[in-house]
């Protein structure tokens, strides 16, 4: 089976323990996510390209119960949808990423705290490519 990336450009899958993409402004250490040609605190043109931390802290929550409005790319119907999580994740001291979360139920996010980086199936295209997003998993408490 092929697979490839939702997003080639916001991550370095499909690399061994791949991480976001980011970038940070050489005139005022503003980081972004995704990487941007221009910082958005200070308007510089000077953006270098920062690989984020594969772990974070999951700071908020909230569940997509519904199959989201185009140009949504997951191909699910109404009958076929699975409810997912979507976080707030802190990565280091500069920045924060919205992103999938493996998990789904609010009871187990609520007392969810750290996350890593992981890449999942997002869903198939008609000719059998299998495309891959990243999402954020919790971190058992002793690795």
């Amino acid at each position: 089976m092929t697979t490839k990336a939702l997003a080639p450009d916001v991550s370095t899958w499909p690399a061994e323990n791949a991480q976001l993409i980011g970038s940070r402004c050489d005139a005022c250490s503003a980081t972004t996510w995704p990487r941007q040609d221009r910082c958005p605190r200070c308007s510089g043109p000077d953006m270098s390209e920062l690989l984020l931390p594969r772990r974070g802290t999951l700071i908020a929550f909230t569940t997509q119960g519904f199959v989201p409005k185009l140009p949504y790319a997951g191909g699910e119907t109404a009958a076929t949808f699975e409810t997912f999580g979507v976080g707030l994740i802190q990565l280091g001291d500069d920045v924060r990423v919205e992103a999938r979360l493996t998990e789904a139920d609010p009871e187990k996010l609520a007392t969810i705290k750290d996350v890593e980086l992981t890449f999942i199936p997002f869903y198939t295209e008609e000719d059998g490519t299998e495309i891959i997003t990243w999402a954020f998993t919790p971190v058992a408490e002793n690795s």
